[in-house]
């Protein structure tokens, strides 16, 4: 059994080409959608007296060689001691025997990244074609991969708006960024909507940071931060209010991210979100018209996991 170090990941994943990891993202999310894997219930871990939680997450694709089980946590309180939040690790075993095959210690890096990937090909699915600004919502370490993917994915962005609760991650990353785009501060979530037609929120808030009155007509949204019943980044009728709103997964949903918030408050029918990988495969038509207002709520399948866990050891054992 192969155990590959959070090093030796990092190498792995610089030497593979951008477009492949989004190609690879794209087709899981077919797969998904097309009934070729097989992804059980999320299991949760809930930590409220440590401000942490832990996921696992697990299936198949039928066919790729390996099944995968990730365990990933995010404990908040931790870049208080110099610590990423994220944390965890993927297994692979075989299909065909069961046996165990790697051990990847990703600690988080790969959920963060492959969160991101998703990002940018919901992006380049569902963004308007003439994209005026890209609005981050949060300032932490998934704020910073959405901004490289999408730098990677080749979408014509030249002007970013960031808002954080935190000043101080705000500049730095701007300044993080400034050489790549025009870097603009928002004073508020308002203020970012208003100047942005694709925006990204990347926070574990609780509470909704944008409503539908922010919304500008042709805006796009994907909400990545909201993968637990508890959390919420987009008032439900944001959801309400949109032309179109996509899941990554419709049985997800179900109990989780702003598609279950809407619809515990009343706002959204279930049965109106169309799954992603539907859109993706061209079942269904995605944006119409560049006055549309779309919504994706991601909130992290295992399919990706799979996906992510895979490319890296087909690399690890291509050396």
């Amino acid at each position: 059994m192969d155990v590959i170090s959070r090093e030796k990941i990092n190498s792995l994943v610089a030497d593979i080409d951008p477009q492949t990891l989004l190609h690879d993202s794209r087709q899981c999310f077919i797969s998904y959608s097309q009934g070729r894997s097989v992804i059980p219930p999320v299991g949760e871990l809930i930590l409220p007296e440590r401000n942490g939680e832990v996921h696992i997450k697990y299936g198949y694709t039928k066919e790729e060689p390996y099944y995968c089980i990730k365990i990933a946590s995010g404990f908040y309180d931790n870049p208080a001691l110099n610590l990423d939040s994220s944390q965890g690790m993927m297994l692979l075993f075989s299909q065909i025997t069961g046996s165990p095959k790697a051990i990847i210690l990703d600690e988080g890096y790969l959920t963060n990244l492959r969160t991101a990937i998703a990002g940018a090909v919901v992006a380049k699915a569902l963004a308007p074609a003439d994209i005026t600004a890209v609005g981050i919502i949060g300032t932490g370490v998934q704020a910073r991969f959405q901004l490289e993917e999408l730098v990677k994915s080749e979408l014509a962005v030249n002007k970013i708006w960031i808002w954080g609760r935190n000043p101080v991650k705000a500049l730095a990353l701007q300044r993080e960024f400034a050489s790549q785009f025009e870097v603009n501060i928002a004073y508020s979530t308002g203020e970012l909507a208003d100047n942005c037609n694709l925006i990204v929120t990347t926070t574990s808030s609780t509470e909704p940071l944008l409503s539908a009155v922010d919304i500008k007509p042709g805006t796009h949204i994907s909400a990545v931060g909201s993968d637990t019943p508890h959390k919420q980044e987009l008032a439900s009728d944001v959801l309400g209010s949109a032309d179109l709103v996509v899941s990554d997964s419709i049985p997800q949903s179900a109990s989780r991210g702003e598609i279950y918030r809407a619809v515990a408050a009343g706002d959204f029918a279930d049965n109106q979100a169309v799954e992603l990988g539907h859109v993706l495969a061209g079942d269904h038509p995605g944006r119409t018209s560049g006055q549309q207002i779309t919504v994706a709520d991601l909130t992290g399948v295992a399919v990706q996991d799979i996906a992510i866990a895979n490319a890296v050891y087909r690399a690890f054992l291509a050396v």
